[in-house]
């Protein structure tokens, strides 16, 4: 299942992950790809006020991974500096992702081989100084369910416009 549409500037960004935040539960693995710059981190901020998260969110890039606590615990994951998989042994990645918490994992696309078979990917690329387009991809039925829900959400948000849905056989 793929979805896309596009925001019209970082404060859309941020509302469609906060109404993410809003609706995603514990366990759920959502990964975050794009050039940098691209809003990733923009979204996860939105996704950590949905979630109730009260303290301000930042990039992990530095720690790789930062938890915050909210309705459902957050943990964000940033990948960007690490090179091999086997790095991911060190920040105990497999043991976070079956914590229960809600995981965030930007440039999670660099290592495919170690994320679990349903995952909700969100793609962003810069379409404008301001402007992003978000394409999401559900890679199983837990996945879907959110993605579908996520997208009926956003519908009505101000400076997201919604493209053709395009179902994957």
């Amino acid at each position: 299942m793929r979805r896309s549409f596009a925001t019209s500037s970082a404060e859309a960004t941020r509302g469609v992950g906060r109404a993410l935040g809003e609706i995603v539960g514990a366990g759920a693995v959502v990964v975050l790809t794009g050039d940098l710059g691209a809003g990733k981190t923009v979204l996860a901020k939105g996704v950590a006020e949905g979630l109730g998260v009260a303290e301000e969110v930042t990039s992990p890039t530095f720690n790789i991974l930062l938890v915050h606590v909210g309705r459902v615990e957050l943990a964000h994951f940033d990948l960007y500096r690490l090179e091999r998989e086997s790095e991911l042994e060190d920040i105990d990645f497999w043991g976070v992702l079956e914590s229960g918490a809600a995981c965030l994992v930007e440039w999670g696309d660099r290592f495919p081989g170690a994320l679990p078979p349903d995952v909700l990917t969100v793609s962003l690329s810069i379409t404008g100084d301001e402007t992003r387009g978000i394409d999401v991809a559900a890679s199983g039925p837990r996945s879907a369910e959110l993605a579908e829900a996520w997208v009926a959400t956003i519908a009505a948000l101000p400076g997201v416009e919604i493209g053709d849905a395009e179902e994957l056989g």
